[in-house]
């Protein structure tokens, strides 16, 4: 199983970016996929979630901003980050469970400048 995130970059205060968490060796439909974010110096924190019925669970921090959707097609998971805030600033990594297994992916950057 892996998970290939892409999307982050440097961006200014108010700007939007789409990240993007593609699977291989795995169905992403089939998981729990979720989106977790690491600022400099603070512990990983949980974004979003989206179960397998397409439920979402999202941060208080980032309702009404970030949105979390899915493309069964393309095995794909994406994050759309709209009104970004510095302290949005962090390494955002894309993240599947199913019953006891967890995998990670690596992380993408996202650099909000003021």
């Amino acid at each position: 199983v892996q998970l290939q995130a892409s999307g982050g970059g440097l961006v200014q205060a108010g700007g939007s970016l789409r990240l993007s968490c593609r699977g291989s060796g795995m169905i992403v439909a089939r998981y729990v996929m979720g989106w977790y974010r690491q600022a400099p110096g603070k512990e990983r924190e949980l974004v979003v979630t989206i179960s397998t019925g397409s439920s979402t669970n999202y941060a208080e921090s980032v309702k009404g901003r970030f949105t979390i959707d899915r493309d069964n097609a393309q095995n794909t998971v994406y994050l759309q980050i709209n009104s970004l805030e510095a302290d949005d600033t962090a390494v955002y990594y894309c993240n599947a469970e199913l019953r006891r297994s967890k995998y990670w992916g690596r992380g993408t950057l996202v650099t909000v400048s003021s």
